[in-house]
Formats: C-alpha cells, structure tokens, sequence
C-alpha cells in the first residue's frame, strides 16, 4: 500500500520506502563490519519489527540466525507501562551468544530496556539494538541503542511495521496518522 493512497488518512510522510532501504544496506554494511568472525542472531520484535527485520536481514551479506519474541506492555490506557508480559519467548538459548534485537521504533525504551536486561540474565555474549525510528523526546529510560536508522518526532507513526488497531502495517513508508483517525 502507498501513502498516496490514503493521503486523506495521513498528515505527512516521515520517512520513504527508498530511504528506509538505504538506511538498512547502511546499517547492514555497519553491523557485517562489527560483526566480523562472529555468529550473530537477529532477535525481531514482533509484530512491529516483521518487515525491518526481513529487509535489514536481506541487506546483509553474510550468514545470520533469526529468531522472534512477542512482549506486551500492558497498564491502564494506550501507553506502555513497562511491565511486560511475554506472548511468544524465543526458541534458541541465547547464552553465549552475540545478539543483535531488532526493533521497529524506540519509544519510550520500557519495554526495550526490560527485554535488554532479560536477555542478559540468559548469559547473551553481547547484546545490541538495532531500530529503524527512534523518538528522542519520548524516551523514559535511556537505551543505548548503537544502531539507529531515523530520529523522528513524537508523533503517531504508522507503516513499515508500525499500525493502528492491526492496519497500516503494509504501509511502505513511515507516516504521520491523521489524528481524525484515532480519535
């Protein structure tokens, strides 16, 4: 689905599908270089990072596991509380191993930031995050985050992964929702 498609459900396009591509073939060449003589395991975030990681895990010119986690950060209302549930646990022992988590957006970081202290508790070699977006202004704890392909504002973005109530998520650029949408 293209944003012009739905241009009357949208206030502005944020980032485009191509330079979503450029930036991952970027983050890839960073991550092979890193990563050099090491075994590294991809760890997506479902459902959110589904595309990320099947373009960024494309981009890369070398052999990589994958694996997914479900998490749910659940409270009163809309936003993330931090306390997290986890829906689907990954299905290879971490320990000892180099684990790359693969996000679609930081946000606050509450969720990032519990997965990131449950994956060293497993005895992870190295853990490091990879996101596409980050929202700076929005973060309640700071993740250090080594690889980041876009900061953008704090606004309801939708596409490339990233929904509103299951929809938009084949949306192939990242865009502001209108708020007449969700309101």
């Amino acid at each position: 689905m293209r944003a012009a498609e739905i241009a009357d459900q949208l206030t502005e396009v944020l980032v485009t599908e191509e330079e979503i591509r450029a930036k991952l073939d970027e983050l890839a060449r960073r991550v092979e270089a890193d990563y050099e003589g090491k075994e590294l395991l991809l760890v997506g975030v479902l459902k959110g990072a589904v595309m990320v990681m099947a373009d960024f895990a494309r981009a890369l010119k070398r052999d990589v596991e994958m694996d997914w986690m479900a998490v749910s950060s659940y409270g009163a209302g809309t936003k993330s509380s931090g306390v997290v549930q986890i829906r689907k646990d990954l299905d290879t022992d971490i320990s000892g191993k180099h684990v790359l988590i693969v996000e679609d957006i930081i946000d606050s970081g509450l969720t990032l930031s519990w997965l990131l202290e449950n994956f060293a508790l497993r005895g992870a070699a190295s853990i490091e995050v990879l996101a596409l977006l980050r929202k700076p202004e929005a973060a309640k704890v700071e993740i250090d985050s080594r690889y980041v392909g876009f900061d953008i504002p704090v606004e309801f973005v939708v596409g490339y992964g990233l929904d509103f109530a299951e929809k938009y998520r084949n949306l192939r650029d990242v865009a502001v929702l209108a708020p007449h949408v969700y309101s």
